[in-house]
């Protein structure tokens, strides 16, 4: 028998880590796991409520909550709509549909460098994995800018996957 797993996404929600997180269903994620969705804003709004946050991340959020506008706007956190849209229809996406019912969805949002912070959320939320969505960065940008993934590779304290978009060539 094996024990129920903690694993995280990275999301950003942008389309690398929609991939990632449906990677993460389809692939990974099994009944009584916990699959939590982190997101790190790059800076903090300046609100006493998120100033309360700042070191810790928010409280866990539910898959329910995370879907309404009021509860991402009191985060200061603005989902796309096609994001906020795929979410709804999360529950159904699985080969094994009922499977994903079995399955604690959350988000927690932290606040800071991502880089640092997901690494952080590896530690706090005592993940045994973690899955994140590739730019698709060449090396150039990535010697310039820094690549999160590469960092959270070399840094967070669990296995890492990394989902790369489908080459279109």
């Amino acid at each position: 028998m094996t024990r129920d797993r903690q694993i995280g996404v990275a999301v950003d929600f942008s389309k690398g880590s929609k991939l990632a997180l449906k990677w993460t269903i389809d692939n990974l994620v099994d009944k009584g796991d916990t699959l939590y969705l982190i997101h790190v804003k790059h800076h903090q709004s300046g609100e006493s409520r998120n100033l309360l946050w700042s070191t810790t991340g928010s409280p866990l959020i539910p898959l329910s909550e995370l879907r309404e506008k009021e509860v991402m706007h009191t985060y200061d956190v603005d989902l796309d709509p096609g994001f906020s849209t795929w979410l709804i229809r999360l529950p159904g996406r699985r080969r094994f549909p009922s499977q994903l019912y079995f399955v604690t969805i959350v988000a927690k949002i932290y606040w800071g460098d991502p880089r640092d912070k997901v690494c952080e959320s590896v530690a706090d939320l005592k993940l045994d994995s973690l899955v994140m969505g590739s730019r698709g960065l060449g090396t150039i940008q990535r010697v310039l800018i820094g690549s999160v993934s590469n960092y959270v590779m070399v840094h967070a304290d669990c296995p890492i996957t990394i989902v790369k978009e489908p080459s279109t060539h």
